[in-house]
């Protein structure tokens, strides 16, 4: 008896998107493939039963590693595996700190890709062979902020991201559809539980989660 996997491939560059959707379906047997190309696609994506997520650092509505944070903190029973053309070991490693169950490199070739996201799906981990170490200065910085960070409510999470983007309230009232003093309530709920006392303070800290955007890279 096969089993059968529903497995979410979140990136906005739809030809990835669409090659290792085709990839997965081809080669993984028994696999659903949903596509999200922002994170509030993903997030409404979530609503079904998912076996594993395979997000992109950059996509949409997450700025760096607050989009595996957000998935980890609120879904911490379904797996997520970072596809990044970001190679750097040390983003590598902090995307495993976050809660990451794998990181693939966008360079790897579509068998290793593949037989990565088996490996993580029959409960494994993977990571790039010969994956140097880093020094872990910044991971007690790190697991303090992904606390503060799980505290929040998705709402809010929402809110902190359009802060990081520039947004005033009245914008990201309108985005997110409610009104202004509803913003302004999340806005003060969010500089409490980070511990901050102005909207620059939070938009500093969230900065840390920040990861340099790396030249696309074509899949092998």
């Amino acid at each position: 008896m096969s089993n059968s996997y529903t497995i979410i491939v979140a990136d906005d560059h739809p030809l990835f998107r669409v090659a290792l959707t085709q990839a997965i379906g081809a080669q993984v047997e028994g696999a659903n493939v949903l596509e999200a190309e922002h994170l509030k696609h993903l997030e409404h994506q979530m609503r079904n039963e998912i076996d594993l997520v395979l997000l992109d650092l950059h996509m949409p509505g997450a700025n760096g590693f607050s989009g595996l944070i957000y998935l980890r903190t609120h879904f911490p029973s379904v797996p997520v595996v970072v596809v990044s053309g970001n190679e750097q070991a040390s983003v590598i490693h902090r995307a495993m700190h976050f809660g990451a169950a794998g990181f693939i490199p966008k360079s790897s070739s579509m068998t290793d890709i593949i037989d990565a996201i088996q490996i993580v799906l029959n409960g494994g981990q993977w990571l790039p062979p010969d994956l140097p170490e880093v020094n872990q200065q910044m991971d007690a910085q790190d697991s303090k902020f992904a606390d503060q960070l799980s505290s929040l409510t998705p709402q809010q999470f929402k809110v902190m991201v359009m802060l990081t983007e520039g947004l005033l309230n009245k914008q990201i009232a309108y985005e997110l559809s409610v009104s202004e003093a509803t913003i302004k309530a999340h806005v003060t709920a969010i500089l409490r539980k980070l511990g901050v006392y102005s909207r620059t303070q939070a938009v500093i800290m969230a900065g840390h989660l920040r990861i340099e955007h790396p030249q696309d890279q074509p899949v092998k």
